[in-house]
């Protein structure tokens, strides 16, 4: 293939998910590799785009990260929890393989910009993107810019209200009841003794998880007003997930400000799984045009 395409590495805690596609954000092909160590996982990835005729890359990675271009730390992996990549220069390691413009920011911001292009957030001016899944985390855009100050925003660590019928601590190492220690995938597990995707839709557990993602999307509202509220992740494959948050949110909101509809507002992705691959394809596009 002689056309140039734009790179994407959309970094997860779980899996690292590599892929090409042209200009039009079609994707050609997409592999993926465990997240283990740096020296096992990134050999990996450098060997699957070396086979291709690269002009630019987009990385959106597991955090938190540097986003700051004039930090000495610039592109690193910070304090994450996934020791082995703690202090990691994901940037720089790119950078010596290949000679080419990165774009480089959480895989949350990624998956909100790949909605925001081409997904549930085109043609709207705002977007909030959260994934529910190992972890929880969000990214916001205005005016298609992330909304982001000394560094990118954690939203999957708000405090929550306990719901009334949850005795569990929270699974969280810093903070006992925000959204992440009480929501992801993890506390499911630990409550019920058995991943989500095990468990019947009729177990009380959802409402107890509908109602903590309820309270993001009343906090997102009230703090953002965005034009759509998107929720991804491996809990919201769980379909019968958003009438419910809908139910809760509506309680919470108790009308003091009127959204828009709920079934156009608080949705899940319109991109299935791709909109971090196709997020990361579209910021590495637009990196071509500041370099």
């Amino acid at each position: 293939m002689t056309e140039k395409l734009l790179g994407s590495i959309e970094a997860g805690g779980t899996k690292f998910v590599c892929g090409v596609g042209t200009d039009n954000l079609d994707i050609i092909e997409k592999v993926s590799f465990p997240t283990t160590t740096p020296e096992e996982t990134m050999p990996l990835v450098f060997e699957f785009f070396k086979k291709y005729n690269l002009k630019a890359i987009g990385i959106g990675s597991f955090g938190p990260i540097d986003i700051q271009k004039e930090s000495a730390t610039y592109g690193h992996i910070t304090s994450t929890p996934k020791i082995a990549w703690q202090n990691y220069d994901f940037v720089g390691a790119m950078k010596k393989e290949f000679d080419l413009p990165i774009a480089f920011t959480t895989d949350v911001n990624a998956a909100a910009y790949g909605e925001y292009v081409a997904g549930c957030g085109k043609d709207l001016s705002s977007c909030v993107y959260y994934t529910i899944g190992t972890g929880v985390g969000a990214g916001a855009i205005q005016d298609g810019r992330f909304i982001e100050g000394f560094s990118h925003p954690e939203m999957g660590h708000m405090i929550v209200r306990r719901h009334s019928d949850d005795q569990f601590k929270g699974c969280c190492p810093f903070h006992d009841d925000c959204l992440e220690g009480m929501a992801a995938g993890p506390a499911i597990e630990k409550r019920a003794g058995k991943k989500g995707q095990e468990l019947s839709e009729e177990e009380p557990i959802w409402d107890i998880e509908a109602y903590y993602i309820a309270q993001a999307a009343y906090n997102t509202t009230l703090i953002l007003s965005p034009d759509v509220i998107i929720f991804g992740g491996g809990v919201m494959k769980q379909r019968h997930m958003l009438a419910k948050v809908h139910q809760e949110f509506e309680k919470l909101i108790n009308g003091y400000v009127k959204t828009p509809p709920l079934k156009e507002y608080i949705v899940i992705p319109e991109l299935d799984d791709d909109p971090g691959t196709i997020g990361c394809l579209a910021l590495a596009k637009k990196e071509i045009e500041f370099s």
